[in-house]
């Protein structure tokens, strides 16, 4: 993308760079699944995921400076950004595919004692030490059931708001009065805070056992900030306040998204089911990214209405979804509980037929 020269070139690599991006987060979460145990998935999804909002407020400080490079080889220093930031994800990407192993059991820096430990503490918990041969029947019930069509919807009412916040913050700032060069510095203050409050959330979700209530506070938490860009009629003399607003919008957005990533790979057992069930929830999730990237237009700054009624509904949305799913494994654990006991060990049933076994436990 830094070297392109016309609008067919940049589509162009735009798409093969989205479809190198597409298995990412579905990928990452299912390999989660695969390591760790249901109640330590979480804070390793929002781990993860935190490093996005970082990745933003060290991404404007670098834009900043990388922006100087303006009139080395190009008059634009745009190009230099997307050139240097690409190297350095193709140098980290080459390093992580000797780094990362596939599974406990296949890995080879691990000893036969440790691959023992780590096997005891998954059939203790998961399915992930079962040997499940890949099976259509598993992509079906996956795509038969309601609750997975409700985890991508919660991805989905954050997409929106996420993407659009991450790529039309430094317009935002701009159209606040400030030139592109502090826009870019402006932004690093909101993803710092994003960072700590997606860590904060998700430890504080993790330690009480509670999804929905935390997704859904954080929603509305960044649903504040958007009432407020919204409620602010004269943002240019007021920038203040909508950078104030920004802090909130950031602050609830990241942790809502991190936690609503990570509720499948906790509830959805059975291994082939659980990998459908997150790809299907970023395909719907980034439907709504596709509809954001549609709403910010040049000429609605520098208040961005449009924008930022969608958002503000969005985020609305998401709390109610997320209370609606929430219900739902509520009522189906009730449920559950007239049939069967709840089992925890289900590496070490032999007949374990995912999470519609009556043993299973949803967690909300």
């Amino acid at each position: 993308m830094g070297v392109v020269h016309n609008e067919a070139g940049f589509l162009a690599a735009r798409f093969f760079l989205g479809v190198a991006e597409a298995g990412l987060f579905p990928g990452v979460t299912y390999y989660f699944s695969m390591w760790y145990k249901r109640r330590e998935r979480q804070y390793r999804v929002a781990l993860f995921f935190s490093a996005a909002s970082l990745a933003g407020a060290f991404g404007g400080a670098l834009a900043y400076g990388i922006g100087r490079l303006r009139g080395v080889v190009w008059t634009n220093g745009w190009r230099w950004i997307f050139i240097l930031e690409g190297i350095a994800t193709v140098l980290i990407a080459t390093g992580a595919y000797w780094f990362v192993h596939n599974y406990p059991d296949t890995s080879k820096f691990l000893n036969e004692d440790e691959r023992k430990v780590i096997h005891q503490r998954l059939a203790a918990d998961c399915d992930a030490t079962h040997q499940e041969d890949f099976s259509w029947a598993a992509v079906r019930e996956a795509l038969q059931d309601p609750k997975c069509w409700l985890y991508g919807l919660g991805f989905h009412t954050m997409s929106l708001p996420l993407y659009t916040l991450s790529l039309f913050l430094p317009t935002i700032i701009t159209n606040l009065g400030y030139k592109a060069a502090t826009a870019q510095l402006l932004t690093v203050p909101p993803y710092a805070f994003a960072f700590g409050t997606t860590i904060a959330v998700a430890v504080l979700s993790e330690r009480l056992g509670r999804r929905a209530a935390f997704i859904g506070g954080s929603a509305i938490f960044a649903a504040i900030g958007y009432s407020i860009l919204l409620g602010n009629t004269d943002p240019v003399a007021r920038p203040g306040v909508s950078y104030l607003a920004v802090f909130f919008a950031a602050g609830g957005i990241y942790p809502a998204t991190a936690l609503v990533l990570s509720w499948p790979t906790i509830n959805v057992s059975g291994q082939t089911k659980r990998a459908t069930a997150t790809a299907m929830q970023i395909s719907i999730g980034n439907l709504g990214a596709v509809l954001g990237t549609q709403l910010y237009r040049s000429h609605d700054g520098p208040r961005f209405i449009v924008g930022h009624s969608f958002a503000l509904g969005y985020l609305l949305a998401n709390a109610v979804v997320v209370t609606i799913l929430a219900f739902v494994l509520k009522k189906e654990n009730i449920q559950r509980e007239l049939v069967a006991e709840e089992i925890k060990d289900v590496g070490e049933v032999p007949d374990w037929r995912g999470d519609v076994d009556s043993r299973w436990r949803f967690e909300y």
